[in-house]
């Protein structure tokens, strides 16, 4: 029987059944079209050209000091300083940064089907300790890996596999080990510092990089999958790593940060510098220095693997005109990219659309991943 999933907020929140499942059938559909992008280098001559790199330097404004007259002024407000925790998250701050990842630990095995094993697992992400889901399929490995991120679901309502089950079942059953995730303050993942959200996509690179834990992983060829938030995340790491060999965007949130602002969260942060932090935060975060320097879609030009892009028509959460802004930036930076729209799809795709879309994913990773 075939259960049909809805989307739930911006995410694509999903009741995980974390039970055995079938794969649905792959079947050939119409249901989608092709957007052929104007700029389609082949894959073996993608490489980046020389691109002149963005320094952005936070000058504070001045502050002013008025000349005291008989009755008492007050003086003007300094300008906060631009905190540390900010200039981290910049795109040059998380390229400058380790993500060292560790230890992937299999707390324990939640069933067994007729083609993989699913298991709760964690790995260390900075000092924070981060759960998630596993599918590792039967055979000889090692096995190509691709990391699933999650969208955005209130965490109260998020468990573990949410937004990521069905896929991840398609993935395993091709031969594929997948890891998804919980980000931090999600599910078991303890909390941590997140500003702009950047702390999502540290623990999705530290994951990757926890991959070369695992004896029947091949850690040298890993890809990743975002929906929503979690395509905001993929769109953040193909500007930062070098480690991921192919990327899938699926129906992504805005790639510049000024289009939709999400500030993530100051919880996690050093009780003594949490009120510096938030004052420094309240007023860089309207800066277009600021915002420009933490919006990917301006350092495409450190993109260095193949990236796929599929959005719905009708999608209304992430308009159509978010994903083509990535593919035409893409394009313009002369990055390989493949990017499909898909006529009466809204968020979650559903029927002929959900099993085209997974056919072209299985194929892309199979050209990038299985060579």
């Amino acid at each position: 029987m075939q259960t049909v999933w809805r989307a739930v907020g911006m995410g694509a929140c999903f009741l995980v059944m974390l039970a055995a499942c079938a794969a649905p059938e792959i079947v050939p559909t119409r249901a989608a079209i092709i957007f052929t992008p104007a700029i389609t280098p082949s894959p073996s001559t993608a490489t980046p050209t020389a691109t002149a790199t963005r320094t952005l330097t936070f000058t504070p404004t001045a502050t002013l000091t008025r000349t005291p007259t008989r009755a008492a002024t007050p003086t003007s407000a300094p300008t906060p300083t631009l905190h540390a925790d900010l200039l981290d998250v910049t795109i040059e701050g998380l390229r400058a940064r380790a993500y060292p990842g560790g230890q992937i630990r299999v707390t324990h095995t939640i069933t067994v089907t007729d083609a993989y094993t699913r298991t709760y697992i964690t790995f260390p992400s900075d000092d924070l300790t981060i759960s998630g889901l596993m599918h590792v399929p039967f055979g000889a490995g090692p096995f190509p890996v691709v990391i699933m991120n999650h969208g955005y679901i209130p965490p109260a309502q998020y468990v573990t596999g949410s937004d990521t089950y069905r896929a991840a079942d398609i993935l395993a059953r091709n031969g594929y080990i997948t890891i998804s995730p919980d980000f931090r303050g999600y599910a078991r993942s303890d909390d941590g510092l997140n500003l702009f959200r950047a702390g999502y996509m540290i623990d999705a690179l530290n994951a990757a990089a926890s991959v070369k834990s695992l004896p029947y992983a091949d850690a040298s060829r890993i890809g990743m999958w975002g929906h929503s938030m979690g395509g905001g995340v993929v769109a953040r790491a193909m500007t930062v790593s070098a480690l991921i060999k192919a990327y899938v965007l699926y129906a992504p949130v805005s790639a510049d940060v000024r289009v939709r602002r999400f500030a993530g969260g100051l919880s996690g942060a050093d009780r003594a510098e949490e009120a510096e932090l938030h004052d420094s935060y309240a007023y860089w975060s309207s800066k277009a220095e600021l915002i420009d320097a933490v919006s990917p879609i301006n350092y495409f030009q450190y993109v260095t693997a193949p990236a796929q892009i599929h959005i719905g028509q009708i999608d209304t959460t992430t308009p159509p005109e978010w994903s083509r802004a990535i593919r035409d930036e893409l394009n313009k930076q002369g990055k390989y990219v493949e990017y499909y729209e898909y006529p009466r799809q809204a968020h979650a795709f559903i029927g002929g659309g959900w099993t085209l879309f997974n056919q072209r994913v299985v194929a892309f990773f199979d050209k990038y991943l299985k060579r």
